[in-house]
């Protein structure tokens, strides 16, 4: 699937956020925790470059638990400190302002021994739309700031959110890059919702979706949905599906169109189970790097 969107103000965000770098100690990038490369924007390394960066795996309640711990393991290899937060419930959150003061403890350092007094840790959030960057703040202000929704591209501009006196956050408007060269990756941030249901067809994804479980949960497929394996015969399992879970149009007959949403929206609100798209040993295959076990 290749998509491009690149709507007017994600160029506007890129150039506002290559302006403000110089204003922050540290980028807190934010990720999907289910989509740990496939969310990661490599643009955003183009434009902070060498700039101190705490990874944060959000939504971490959604993701398979074995997996995010095998990816903070993989980033930590990679001299990349992550950590994994549910932004929602506020859980971990207090890991990301432990992890900032261990990155920049050298700075700090040099300051103290100049005689300056650090202040507040200023930190700018960077991501993809639909990570939760806007919830993430809320939670650390603790009260309603930046406005959030569960659909891409909400935030529209910079705003600074200064609270207590260890942070002070400088959110950005979610920036996509404007094409994925990999088909697969367009697929997943699809899945996830990180791209608008309107310019994605939803039978293919729907097809995607089924197949990675096959691949990667298959007792999962087979416990929601009788199914063993997703052959090339896709409508005889739409049809098994849709006559399972009574999706018929108005003429009686299987609507195969909102057999595709249900599925899609199987996937997204975890009535298949937490579920992580990108995996570890599928990244160990084409790269080499440190072994990673349970």
């Amino acid at each position: 699937m290749t998509i491009q969107w690149f709507p007017g103000h994600m160029a506007k965000a890129r150039r506002e956020v290559t302006e403000q770098l110089k204003l922050v100690d540290i980028v807190f990038e934010l990720i999907d925790a289910r989509l740990p490369l496939s969310s990661r924007n490599p643009m955003i390394d183009e434009v902070i470059q060498q700039k101190p960066r705490l990874l944060i795996l959000n939504k971490m309640d959604l993701a398979d638990d074995k997996e995010t711990e095998r990816w903070i393991r993989y980033f930590d290899a990679k001299g990349i400190r992550a950590v994994a937060i549910n932004s929602f419930e506020g859980k971990g959150l207090q890991t990301v302002t432990k992890a900032s003061k261990e990155i920049l403890a050298p700075k700090i350092e040099r300051m103290k021994k100049r005689g300056i007094r650090p202040g507040a840790i200023r930190a700018m959030i960077v991501g993809i739309p639909n990570v939760g960057k806007s919830t993430l703040i809320n939670r650390l202000a603790k009260k309603n700031i930046a406005k959030t929704g569960n659909k891409p591209g909400v935030t529209k501009a910079q705003q600074w959110i200064k609270f207590e006196k260890e942070l002070e956050l400088l959110d950005t408007p979610g920036i996509l890059w404007p094409k994925f060269e990999d088909p697969a990756v367009g697929y997943k941030l699809a899945l996830t919702g990180a791209i608008k249901d309107t310019i994605v067809n939803m039978e293919n994804l729907a097809v995607f979706g089924l197949r990675f479980l096959e691949s990667h949960y298959p007792d999962r497929l087979e416990a929601r949905y009788g199914i063993t394996t997703v052959d090339e015969d896709i409508q005889a399992i739409f049809t098994k599906i849709g006559e399972a879970r009574k999706t018929y149009s108005q003429g009686g007959e299987i609507d195969y169109d909102k057999v595709s949403e249900l599925i899609v929206q199987d996937i997204r609100s975890e009535l298949l189970g937490k579920l992580t798209f990108d995996l570890v040993s599928e990244e160990n295959s084409t790269e080499k790097v440190d072994t990673i076990t349970d």
